[in-house]
Formats: structure tokens, sequence, C-alpha cells
């Protein structure tokens, strides 16, 4: 086997594992970021059930986005324990949230 196709058939390989873990780790990072999501909806006094309803699918869309790419997860996770007293304005939704949870009428944590 001549040397040089062994390389490039390593190389071929190398990549393909290389993008299999950024997959597998962008499709972590995205369930992660859901769960916390759904947890703050939670602990805000919004009713998940909200997403199946006109604009606020919309409205959860957006609030999906922001919270996919927050700066504060770290605080998001040892708030969500509560580890961590306070309100949530660190999270960048908390005025959504806010207003998610007077239009559906429950109570905020």
């Amino acid at each position: 086997m001549n040397p040089s196709l062994f390389e490039i058939g390593a190389a071929i390989i190398m990549v393909a594992v290389s993008l299999a873990m950024v997959v597998s780790f962008s499709r972590y990072m995205a369930a992660a970021s859901e769960s916390r999501m759904m947890h703050m909806l939670a602990r805000a006094g919004v009713d998940p059930e909200v997403a199946e309803r006109g604009d606020a699918g919309a409205i959860l869309r957006d609030v999906r986005s922001r919270c996919r790419s927050c700066p504060s997860e770290d605080l998001c996770d040892r708030w969500l324990a509560g580890k961590v007293e306070g309100a949530n304005s660190f999270c960048p939704n908390a005025q959504v949230l806010g207003g998610l949870t007077r239009t559906t009428g429950r109570a905020a944590l």
C-alpha cells in the first residue's frame, strides 16, 4: 500500500471523528440549554404548555434562542438549584418570563 494513500485515509478518518465530536457536543449543549430553559419556565411560574398556544410559541422560540447563547449558564444552574437567592435578574429572558407569567396567571417564584 502506498504510504500517501494510508496518510490520506487516516486524515479523512480523523476529520470524520472530529466532526462527529463537534456535532455530539453541539447536541449536548442544546439539550442542556433546553432543560435549563424548561426549569426556568417552571421556576418563573410559566405553564410549560404555553409553548403550544398561538403567539406564545413564537415568543418561546426567542426565549430558547437567548437561552442557548446565555453568558450566565453557571449562575442560572445554581439559581435553579436553589443555591443562589434573589430574583432571576441575571437572565436575559427575565422580562419575557415575567410577561408570560402575568399572561398565564400563575405566580412567579
